[in-house]
């Protein structure tokens, strides 16, 4: 909680951008996304002109490493892009404020290969299971297995529909 009220107390950043960047502090923390990545999210989001990862890393008051990793991560899923500004070579990053562009970029490029890697999560809880059936554990154990097969099969059809929808919204 320290590192929060420095920061929110920061004089480099208006009081719009403190407050911006507390909302995406919290939304990433609810994603269990780092923190510093809904910092460096918030303050491009209330920042009227594209910055540099260094005006990011001053303003946070974060490393190099941070900033550099988090904006790596944002590019990834789309929440930040790079932007030519005229007579300067570094690249400045702005925010995607079109929410459908974030939620996509989010579930393709975190959930889609967590669910793809479940399934062989999957497997080796099925390999786990015992294999006396008449005991109490080996039922509960198999009772337990059969609904994560469910969830997991009804995730894999259900995120290519919420995928294709909201391409199109």
């Amino acid at each position: 909680m320290a590192k929060e009220s420095s920061l929110l107390e920061t004089a480099s950043l208006d009081v719009f951008a403190r407050e911006c960047i507390n909302i995406f502090i919290h939304a990433a923390q609810s994603l269990s996304i780092p923190r510093s990545i809904g910092e460096i999210y918030g303050l491009l989001f209330a920042s009227p002109d594209p910055l540099p990862m260094e005006a990011i890393v001053e303003r946070l008051r974060i490393s190099k490493g941070s900033a550099s990793q988090g904006l790596r991560w944002l590019r990834e899923v789309n929440a930040v892009r790079a932007v030519y500004v005229v007579g300067d070579r570094r690249d400045h990053f702005i925010a995607e404020t079109e929410l459908r562009r974030l939620a996509l970029g989010y579930l393709r490029e975190s959930v889609e290969p967590q669910l793809s890697r479940a399934g062989d999560y999957l497997n080796r809880v099925g390999e786990a299971v015992p294999d006396e059936k008449r005991s109490e554990a080996a039922r509960f154990a198999e009772v337990r297995f059969k609904k994560l097969r469910r969830w997991h099969r009804f995730a894999a059809q259900i995120l290519p529909i919420i995928l294709k929808v909201s391409q199109k919204l």
